[in-house]
């Protein structure tokens, strides 16, 4: 009787006069608003490719030091462990707390076996933190979530494909966290050396089964689902950064001069910034926060406490 009563359909109703509570809405808006939100990116990949200045780029902030070299004759500097840091941007009345992870470059060495290790091992320790946090008896109202919402995978613009090691990081990567990779520098590509060399990408990503965010699930809806079909077939985005603005036209962009021109990174004609920009901050980046919480968390805390439920009922040894 109760599974028939659950399953027969609520019947809406309209009230003959403003009550009110549609303004649950902004009530909801005003709480979140003095809360502010929070967004954790850790940038993965080798030496050199401008993972700093990318981010920079993104959101329009001096927010990490780069790694490049200060002239021409000096080495590359590098990132030799994995570095935290935190900023909170204001946008129009909205706070967000960033928290970008450096991450060590990988591949540099002749045995690369194992590097990606303390990577996996830093996003797993923020989702065993969270879940200490939730299982305390005296647990905290609002929960500091420290867990990486996206990983930002940079590959080198080799224009032939991916190495053995894109592969295994990725694919060790996409069990974890989101992962949406871009092609580095792709200003280095002509045009059809960029599209033919992310076609090998995806192709060898299909090949290899490498589950790249955005996923579609049984909420999406049509809009949503072509949305996340359009982004899969620009996956990976070709990308250049630059923390410096020059004038192209009489108006100032972010840009970089090289001997051929200036590039400006804002224009889709020389590279797909704004496509990744405004994936990460203006379509996805709630979704980038749900999915971390409702699909990678939420398999970690599964596993850890059914390994703690086992340990509990194992018998104690005679």
């Amino acid at each position: 009787m109760s599974s028939s009563t659950a399953a027969t359909p609520t019947e809406e109703i309209r009230a003959s006069t403003y009550v009110g509570f549609d303004s649950i809405t902004a009530q909801i808006e005003h709480k979140l608003l003095k809360r502010g939100f929070q967004f954790n990116v850790i940038v993965v990949g080798q030496t050199g490719l401008g993972k700093s200045t990318l981010i920079n780029t993104i959101f329009a902030s001096h927010l990490i030091d780069s790694k490049g070299r200060l002239a021409a004759e000096e080495p590359v500097r590098q990132t030799t462990e994995i570095h935290p840091v935190s900023h909170v941007i204001v946008e129009n009345g909205v706070r967000l707390r960033l928290n970008i992870v450096d991450t060590p470059g990988y591949g540099d060495q002749i045995n690369n076996e194992g590097c990606w290790d303390t990577i996996i091992k830093y996003i797993k320790d923020q989702h065993s933190a969270y879940l200490r946090k939730e299982l305390t008896a005296m647990r905290d109202r609002h929960i500091q979530d420290t867990r990486i919402h996206c990983a930002l995978y940079f590959i080198n613009p080799s224009g032939h494909s991916l190495r053995a090691i894109d592969i295994i990081v990725m694919k060790k990567l996409s069990e974890v966290v989101n992962v949406v990779p871009v092609v580095a520098k792709a200003d280095s590509l002509t045009l059809e050396e960029r599209e033919a060399f992310k076609q090998k990408i995806r192709a060898e990503m299909t090949y290899h089964n490498i589950r790249l965010y955005p996923f579609d699930t049984e909420e999406s809806d049509e809009e949503e689902i072509q949305l996340n079909e359009s982004i899969r077939t620009m996956t990976p985005f070709a990308v250049v950064g630059s923390d410096r603005s020059v004038i192209i036209d009489g108006k100032t962009v972010r840009g970089r001069k090289t001997r051929w021109g200036v590039i400006n990174v804002e224009n889709e004609k020389h590279c797909e910034f704004v496509y990744l920009r405004n994936f990460l901050t203006r379509t996805h980046l709630q979704d980038l926060i749900e999915t971390t919480a409702q699909i990678h968390y939420e398999a970690f805390r599964s596993k850890q406490l059914l390994a703690l439920k086992e340990q509990t009922n194992r018998p104690a040894a005679p």
